[in-house]
């Protein structure tokens, strides 16, 4: 299978982190700091092996101000209700995915008030309107790094700045450009970041974090367990503990550890300009198909490995239904999670249909989807089918 949808889960993973994780699963699988036995010292010892990794990628200065969480939509619930108290006024985007929305939904109708800033039709977002929109009110600005419908990268250096200015943290949301595009937390000067473990970062599913600056004073949002202070009828008031309640999943940790040591080696400018040179080769080829129309901006430097697409009188449903059966390309389709982006970028309610591309993807595979994709448009055009060759399966790198 050719496979062309990194933006929801990446795959393969690089071999070290189906190791780590059988390793963990085999010998450390008791409760981290629960315990004193040899095997949940283990324990404790991959959690925090992977909480350094993550720090050393994203040049994080305080690792126990990772936080981690099942997912990104975990680690954005608690940035958003942790913080936000009705009264509040925060801001966000047209182009965010319902990890945003629908939390902001919640809150909106507890009494906080909501601000959308607009995305232009390419998604691109203006940080001197985000700036205009801030009040005496606004206690947060929530933006996604990276549209997930097609890939437009967000200036956040500029909106960090501009929200700065004005005493205002930000929350990104770096669900697709975690891994794969550099994150200087320091130098961005970061106040959250939530991160998904299983997409850019070569994680396992149900992982992922929340970086929380020494800026940021959250209330927690679950409670239960942490193996410490537990004379206590309350959470602690320290970090990490203090957010993490109930056991975590060390072995999914400890693939997401592994998956962060692999891009450090591999190095995310070499990681990006992959993703940049396949990216470059999906759109141009794309493009040159009759009926086929590509969303988002032509910038490859401000777009992630996300595109998105649509055939002139065709359901975007039926094309991912022959990509997948006809040609073996396993592709996205619909609304991805992000219905105002689609009316943003005029595809709504039907949606697109997304190729991802990522680290471990080829030329050739990217070839293989241009040509289905325009054997699809043609039998559009002319009524009929011309199969091709079954396609070979991805060759790894690394």
């Amino acid at each position: 299978m050719i496979y062309l949808d990194n933006a929801a889960t990446s795959h393969p993973k690089p071999e070290s982190v189906y190791k780590r994780i059988d390793f963990v699963l085999r010998n450390a699988s008791a409760n981290p700091g629960r315990s004193g036995h040899r095997m949940a010292i283990e324990a404790n010892r991959v959690i925090f092996e992977g909480r350094e990794s993550i720090a050393r990628l994203f040049n994080i200065r305080h690792p126990e101000r990772i936080i981690f969480a099942c997912n990104a939509t975990a680690a954005l619930n608690l940035a958003l209700k942790g913080l936000l108290q009705p009264g509040d006024h925060a801001i966000t985007s047209d182009m965010e995915h319902n990890s945003v929305v629908r939390p902001l939904k919640f809150l909106s109708q507890q009494g906080v008030n909501v601000h959308r800033a607009q995305a232009s039709r390419e998604g691109s977002l203006d940080p001197d309107e985000i700036s205009s929109a801030i009040t005496c009110e606004t206690r947060l600005i929530a933006v996604t790094h990276a549209s997930n419908v097609i890939g437009t990268i967000t200036p956040i250096a500029e909106i960090i700045k501009a929200a700065h200015n004005k005493e205002v943290p930000v929350l990104i949301d770096a669900a697709q450009t975690a891994g794969a595009v550099p994150i200087d937390v320091e130098a961005l000067d970061v106040d959250m970041l939530a991160c998904p473990g299983h997409k850019g970062l070569f994680g396992p599913q149900g992982t992922g974090f929340l970086y929380v600056s020494p800026k940021i004073n959250l209330n927690p949002t679950v409670f239960g367990g942490t193996g410490s202070r537990s004379d206590l009828d309350r959470m602690p008031d320290f970090l990490p503990d203090r957010y993490e309640a109930g056991t975590l999943n060390t072995p999914g940790i400890a693939g997401l550890g592994a998956g962060a040591e692999f891009i450090f080696s591999e190095g995310v400018g070499a990681v990006r300009m992959h993703e940049k040179h396949i990216l470059s080769r999906l759109i141009d080829g794309l493009t040159r198909i009759p009926g086929v129309r590509v969303y988002g901006t032509g910038d490859i430097e401000r777009r992630a490995a996300v595109v998105s697409f649509t055939i002139e009188g065709m359901d975007p449903a039926a094309i991912g239904d022959r990509l997948d059966t006809d040609f073996g390309i396993g592709v996205r389709v619909g609304i991805h999670c992000a219905p105002d982006a689609h009316k943003v970028i005029g595809s709504y309610p039907k949606g697109t249909v997304r190729m991802s591309p990522g680290y471990f993807t080829t030329p050739e595979d990217i070839d293989r989807a241009i040509e289905a994709t325009g054997v699809i448009a043609a039998d559009r055009e002319n009524h009929r089918y011309i199969p091709v060759s079954s396609p070979q399966p991805a060759i790894p790198r690394g």
